[in-house]
């Protein structure tokens, strides 16, 4: 698909058509990323994006357990707690 760049200010923009946002799960903000000479432009990941899914996974799998198992005995000794 070709697009036409046009002036936006000083600057100049790309208009993206409405399935292509849809498409590509694209909102308000953007990442623009320079690969050779090509500019890609990609939906923002956001911090731990796709944890949630992954978590349900683990425990559908039954790998959600803890690794190494807390002590506890050092409690008392070390710490006071109020």
């Amino acid at each position: 698909m070709k697009a036409s760049i046009v002036k936006i200010g000083n600057s100049r923009g790309v208009r993206l058509p409405k399935p292509i946002i849809e498409q590509c799960g694209l909102d308000d903000e953007v990442e623009l990323l320079v690969r050779g000479d090509e500019v890609v432009i990609r939906a923002v990941r956001r911090p731990r994006y796709g944890w949630e899914s992954a978590f349900k996974a683990m425990a559908d799998r039954g790998d959600d357990t803890l690794i190494d198992m807390p002590d506890p005995s050092w409690d008392d000794e070390e710490w006071q707690w109020k």
